[in-house]
């Protein structure tokens, strides 16, 4: 008896999500443990903090959309995902091995006390400037155009002309502004600053603003500009690091050929080498 030919299966595409929101939070351990309910078809990892939520999970189309559709619904949650922007882009390796939730002090640590993201979201999307409105604003004499990032990823992509504070990690960035701050105010500078997501611009902005000083942060960050952008290789140079077993993505949202070995070879420092020493075990 002739046996009959099969088709191949083939695996459904793997999709990545990041998304974060600023917004009070009640009980940030009743949350973690609603999620940690909700996430069980998914992987990644979620940071719940009395300052909002922070997150980037993998999975399906469909598991995701389930995700979004639970936790924008969801009673227990208190709306806190309401409105949130959640941001997909294709995967051929896999993101993440694992599914964790945490409850933190700060869902990003800048370690400024007292930075109320939360209560001033008014100011922080004022200084919200669209990809196609960046471009020209980076290029005025009178713009300080700085990388909000640690200084590995500014190697390893940046905007061309922007100033890399010299950071080893993004508790570090007050030092660099607070040194700053006096000069750029002197000059009548503005700062223009870009993150990867744009989660770390929006939490330093805030406080910056209460410096004095004149703040616009690219909306939706790096990742938004390339999305937006189609010619985004014109002012962007190098690749885009991400925090997961991706590595690094071009201005097309692709993933470059780029290994955690060649983004961490030169970097001695054991801030570094614990972040290396997680990507090779894929604690992503």
């Amino acid at each position: 008896m002739t046996e009959l030919a099969t088709e191949p299966v083939i695996p459904p595409a793997m999709l990545h999500i990041a998304f974060y929101k600023f917004a009070a939070v009640s009980d940030a351990d009743a949350v973690a443990v609603r999620l940690r309910e909700i996430t069980t078809q998914v992987l990644g990892s979620i940071l719940v903090a009395s300052e909002g939520i922070n997150g980037m999970l993998s999975g399906t189309a469909q598991q995701l959309d389930d995700f979004e559709h639970a936790v924008q619904h969801d009673a227990a949650l208190g709306g806190v995902f309401m409105g949130m922007v959640f941001k997909r882009t294709a995967c051929l390796t896999k993101p993440f091995k694992h599914m964790k939730v945490h409850s933190k002090k700060e869902i990003v640590p800048l370690g400024i006390d007292g930075v109320d993201a939360p209560g001033r979201i008014a100011d922080i999307h004022a200084a919200d400037v669209p990809p196609a409105q960046w471009r020209e604003l980076i290029k005025q004499p009178d713009v300080v155009l700085l990388d909000n990032r640690n200084s590995f990823e500014y190697r390893l992509g940046k905007f061309e002309g922007a100033i890399d504070p010299g950071v080893v990690n993004f508790r570090d960035f007050p030092e660099y502004v607070k040194a700053h701050a006096e000069q750029w105010k002197a000059e009548k500078k503005k700062v223009a600053m870009y993150c990867t997501g744009g989660i770390r611009c929006e939490k330093s902005s805030v406080w910056m603003q209460d410096m004095g000083l004149e703040v616009y942060q690219l909306q939706g960050g790096i990742l938004n500009y390339f999305k937006e952008m189609p010619d985004a290789d014109k002012d962007w140079h190098g690749e885009c690091f991400v925090f997961d077993n991706r590595v690094a993505l071009d201005t097309h949202l692709n993933e470059t050929s780029t290994t955690v070995e060649d983004v961490y070879e030169n970097e001695s420092d054991g801030a570094w080498r614990l972040e290396r020493a997680k990507h090779l075990r894929g604690d992503q």
